[in-house]
């Protein structure tokens, strides 16, 4: 590392702290919009984001996804963003792309502290997306700014995506981007939800399973078939699957196992009415080493293996998502590298470069080719910031440091 290069991070570092607050102020303003998914009204939320960068001197390029499109798929309104800021000769040095989803969770009971209220307390700071990943659109704008502040780029430019169905998938965010053409950058990282580079992250399968029965009066059940009765013969089989999976183990490091949850099930009309059909729906993560088309296959199979040992029941069987796994590409090792040498700086500490359980919309720029990785500002881990859980909450101190990681590895980037 030369003298120079030491001082433009010590430059980026002190630009970072005298604009911190302004920083602070730009994340409360956009936790105090809110952006529940569903119902996934977020259209609001960009136009308040585009304004807000606009103060900034950057021009958001407004990208509405056709209401047709946003309504099929289950949301109401998508509007997603990008800044463009390119250094030097057009089509010199490499693009790096910033993405962060706005869209999240709807709070849920138990908070304590307004989820939209941006309440700092004890540095840390209150609300729904505080963690993930409005942080982000923070984080990401502010080592920008510095960027241009002081280090200055002579080749290579930086696109901030901002879009909005995380929650839902990411097809129409950085899918629906990507599908149209609007931005193909060569580098790209993620929104982050720990203290890590995270590499690789499991797959994701959503299938919503409709059991149907024969409704009848409670008073004479056998003139019915109970639908719910035959649903719980479907769950038995599918747990029983959870058991199978823990034999299976992959080796990507922060990686153990596939598993299935059911997070939702409704049907019934009445306590006095046998069911006639009982609705479920159930998420399947897949480890990177296994293969989405025989995992849907299997499942498929267990239901309807398990539908033909109950007289009267039929099911229908509705992909809801088909997320794959994400897993590293030769290019992502400059990022892996400058993200680790200043987080090391920053922070004090070594961090390491693994995988993740969860699912991102950073599969969906991997799959185009596009070397990503996972890093930012939100929590140290999932459990601690309480995201997607009542008392969200950011550490601001982590804020600060991963803006100071983000700008010096941009500046290595770059240059």
């Amino acid at each position: 590392m030369t003298t120079s290069h030491t001082a433009a991070y010590a430059a980026l570092d002190a630009w970072v702290d005298a604009h911190f607050d302004d920083e602070v102020r730009f994340l409360q303003a956009l936790v105090r919009v809110p952006t529940d998914t569903p119902p996934g009204n977020n259209a609001p939320h960009a136009e308040r984001t585009a304004e807000l960068l606009k103060d900034f001197g950057y021009e958001a390029e407004r990208h509405p996804v056709p209401a047709a499109e946003v309504q099929a798929y289950g949301m109401e309104s998508i509007t997603n963003l990008i800044v463009r800021r390119a250094f030097g000769a057009a089509g010199s040095g490499r693009t790096v792309a910033l993405n962060a989803h706005g869209d999240v969770v709807p709070p849920g009971e138990g908070w304590t502290h307004d989820p939209y209220g941006a309440e700092i307390v004890d540095g840390k700071m209150y609300g729904r997306a505080t963690a993930v990943s409005k942080s982000d659109f923070a984080s990401f704008t502010f080592a920008l700014r510095a960027l241009e502040a002081v280090a200055r780029p002579s080749q290579g430019a930086v696109e901030l995506h901002f879009t909005y169905d995380e929650e839902f998938g990411g097809e129409l965010g950085p899918g629906w981007l990507l599908r149209q053409g609007l931005t193909r950058p060569d580098l790209m990282i993620a929104a982050g939800f720990s203290h890590e580079v995270v590499t690789a992250h499991n797959g994701c399968l959503q299938m919503e399973v409709t059991v149907h029965g024969k409704m009848a009066h409670a008073a004479v059940p056998h003139t019915g078939v109970d639908a719910l009765q035959g649903a719980v013969h479907l769950l038995n089989a599918l747990y029983a699957q959870n058991a199978l999976y823990q034999q299976v183990t992959s080796q990507v490091a922060g990686i153990k196992h596939p598993y299935l949850n059911v997070g939702r099930i409704e049907g019934g009309t009445n306590t006095n009415v046998v069911p006639g059909k009982v609705v479920f729906k159930l998420d399947r993560r897949m480890i990177p080493e296994e293969n989405p088309v025989e995992v849907e296959a299997r499942i498929r199979a267990v239901i309807e293996q398990a539908a033909a040992e109950r007289p009267g029941i039929t099911v229908d069987i509705k992909r809801l998502l088909l997320a794959r796994a994400m897993t590293p590409l030769a290019g992502n090792q400059a990022l892996v590298d400058a993200i680790q040498t200043h987080a090391k700086t920053v922070l004090g500490e070594d961090v390491p470069a693994v995988g993740t359980p969860l699912y991102t919309d950073v599969r969906l720029y991997v799959e185009q080719g596009i070397p990503g990785v996972i890093y930012g500002a939100g929590p140290r881990t999932v459990l601690e910031s309480h995201a997607k859980r009542a008392d969200e909450r950011l550490d601001l101190n982590d804020l600060r440091a991963a803006t100071k990681v983000i700008a010096r590895a941009l500046c290595d980037l770059l240059n």
